[in-house]
């Protein structure tokens, strides 16, 4: 069983590969503002939810009869002080960010939308989100100022990682820390086996 990843996260192919799935990834070429804007307020877990299942449906549309197989979407959101924080892009932005939560604990929310696309037709998906509650560590300036330098945290929701240069600066985390990383392995199984499909099936390296 072949798994496509409608996403270009290298932290999401990473956590894939390692738990043994060589996926095929395309990009979703979905504009995240645009659809987040047309659906008016939402809270977090179904803004990343949505976002997850736009993602799995532009692959779908744009790609689904050539793939046999299931389609994955996925998108995070960092939550703190009740904002929502996506990817900051800018390192002024990443900065204020990273003086605000250190020393804190946010949310972050993982959104999962499968598709089930075997025989080239979608047949259908299903959704999850997950959270974890994170928790920083005291980090001082110059090392705020040393991370952003990196340019990791521009490209991230909420600004860190925790596997990679930003793991360090995490105190602890409750609840599953693959969600952190954007891809809930625990959450994709049981979608996976939601349609039928034993995840051992996916195996491919």
């Amino acid at each position: 069983m072949r798994l496509t990843l409608a996403s270009t996260s290298p932290a999401r192919l990473a956590t894939l590969r390692a738990a043994g799935i060589e996926p095929l990834t395309v990009s979703p070429g979905v504009d995240e503002d645009a659809v987040v804007a047309a659906a008016g307020h939402l809270e977090p877990a179904d803004m990343v939810e949505l976002l997850a299942k736009a993602k799995a449906e532009a692959v779908a549309d744009s790609h689904g009869s050539t793939i046999d197989g299931l389609i994955l979407g996925g998108d995070s959101a960092f939550v703190i002080d009740g904002v929502i924080h996506g990817k900051p892009h800018d390192p002024e932005v990443a900065r204020e960010r990273w003086h605000r939560q250190r020393g804190r604990t946010g949310v972050l929310y993982s959104g999962h939308w499968l598709i089930d696309n075997r025989g080239g037709t979608n047949n259908g998906g299903i959704g999850i989100v997950t959270h974890a509650e994170v928790t920083f560590a005291d980090v001082t300036d110059a090392e705020i100022d040393a991370y952003i330098a990196t340019g990791e945290p521009l490209k991230v929701a909420g600004a860190f990682t925790i596997d990679s240069l930003g793991g360090p600066f995490i105190e602890s985390i409750i609840g599953d820390p693959h969600t952190v990383v954007g891809l809930s392995l625990p959450a994709l199984r049981n979608l996976v086996r939601s349609f039928g499909i034993e995840w051992t099936d996916l195996w491919n390296r």
